[in-house]
């Protein structure tokens, strides 16, 4: 059994010889406090970690693909961009836009 008190920075509590007090500077509570905040800023964060990592997708991302490599798998349609040479490049357009 032990009696904080707040206000003085004590802690009193029976021992084997009399009444125990153990007391603190504001400084080192304050320091306490703090690293108390930052632990329950980590534990807050990991939780958060955790539900987001249930939300993801388990599989691996294609170490191909990059940025700009959006390709649809229906509804294209590939042109040329110069039709007179063959060996130029396509541009692949997609047939499901609307005329505006």
């Amino acid at each position: 059994m032990a009696v904080p008190n707040y206000t003085y920075l004590k802690l009193k509590m029976l021992g084997p010889c009399g009444v125990i007090t153990l007391g603190t500077s504001f400084q080192h509570a304050y320091k306490c406090e703090v690293e108390c905040c930052e632990h329950a800023s980590a534990i807050i964060a990991s939780e958060e970690l955790a539900v987001i990592k249930e939300g993801t997708a388990e599989k691996a991302p294609d170490s191909k693909w990059s940025v700009g490599s959006f390709e649809p798998t229906e509804g294209i349609k590939e042109v040329l961009i110069d039709p007179s040479n063959s060996e130029d490049k396509e541009v692949h357009i997609g047939t499901m836009l609307s005329t505006k």
